[in-house]
């Protein structure tokens, strides 16, 4: 299956330091890692690496790291003829400071103003399409040409676009932040009434099936009108950074596959938690075979 992913591209900066800076001080850093980053390129990346045919689109800058995300993209096989590359922009970079004693994070996103109004034509029909809220135009744009393609949107914050494309989708994968804002409702984990409420509200908003990712808890969903939680991956953290993007590539894989749902949720999970023990976004993209080791042991 033919999978085209759509969204934010970032080139990322991560610093890890021993304790959550104090502010008026100055620190000397050790490490940076550095990698390609953002949502729908995360995913896309991943895709490609598991040999998945993936088409990725978004915009990236024409200098350095937009090159470095580009040749990226291309050693992990993924189709960049819809790459929006401009002159008039820099690429999105985000600066990621990684608290080595709890793997917290805190992200600094410097975005330029992006604004695209014209619609692709694409020389390929494709069957899944994931999304991840940002340039809503082209994702509202490769809806309507491909209505019958599976659609699957990345919910991670809460806008009026990705509202709209959450009403557009067959699977909404959220995160507990998103659903708790939408519905404003709180996931009390000892009262599971709470997730019961929260699950069925977003149900009334949205026909799509709903996944909620917890991270280290794994994820809530609801099949055969049954509430489930699926427990995550057992490890010690590093960084949790791209661990959702990681999560929706490897959901999305499962479904190029004809997998079940939760078989689907299974991979993903464990794909997630892999990537928590590596420092970096795309960096931390685990092998396939990785993955189903840890599935068959855990079936």
């Amino acid at each position: 299956m033919k999978v085209l992913c759509i969204g934010h591209a970032s080139y990322d900066i991560s610093m890890p330091v021993d304790a959550f800076p104090e502010e008026n001080k100055k620190y000397r850093l050790k490490e940076k890692i550095e990698c390609p980053g953002g949502p729908a390129l995360t995913a896309a990346l991943l895709l490609g690496t598991w040999d998945v045919e993936v088409y990725y689109t978004g915009v990236i800058g024409n200098d350095i790291y937009g090159n470095q995300i580009l040749e990226e993209l291309k050693r992990r096989k993924v189709n960049t003829d819809y790459v929006i590359k401009t002159d008039n922009l820099e690429t999105t970079k985000t600066f990621i400071l990684i608290n080595k004693e709890n793997a917290s994070r805190t992200l600094f996103n410097v975005i330029p103003n992006i604004t695209i109004s014209r619609p692709f034509t694409y020389n390929f029909e494709p069957e899944v399409l994931l999304m991840d809220g940002e340039h809503y135009s082209l994702a509202e744009d490769a809806i309507k040409k491909y209505p019958n393609a599976i659609k699957i949107v990345d919910a991670g914050k809460v806008t009026n676009e990705t509202i709209e494309l959450c009403k557009l989708s067959d699977y909404i994968i959220c995160s507990k932040e998103f659903a708790e804002l939408i519905t404003k409702e709180r996931i009390d984990y000892n009262e599971p009434d709470s997730l019961k409420v929260i699950l069925n509200k977003l149900a009334e908003l949205f026909k799509g099936q709903i996944v909620i990712t917890q991270e280290e808890k794994g994820c809530l969903y609801k099949v055969e009108d049954k509430i489930k939680m699926m427990s995550g991956l057992k490890v010690f953290a590093k960084d949790t950074t791209g661990a959702g993007d990681i999560f929706h590539g490897a959901f999305t894989y499962g479904l190029t596959k004809g997998l079940p749902l939760e078989k689907c949720l299974k991979i993903a999970n464990i794909a997630a938690g892999i990537s928590v023990k590596k420092v970096g976004s795309s960096n931390s993209i685990p092998e396939v075979e990785e993955v189903y080791k840890i599935y068959e042991k855990n079936r």
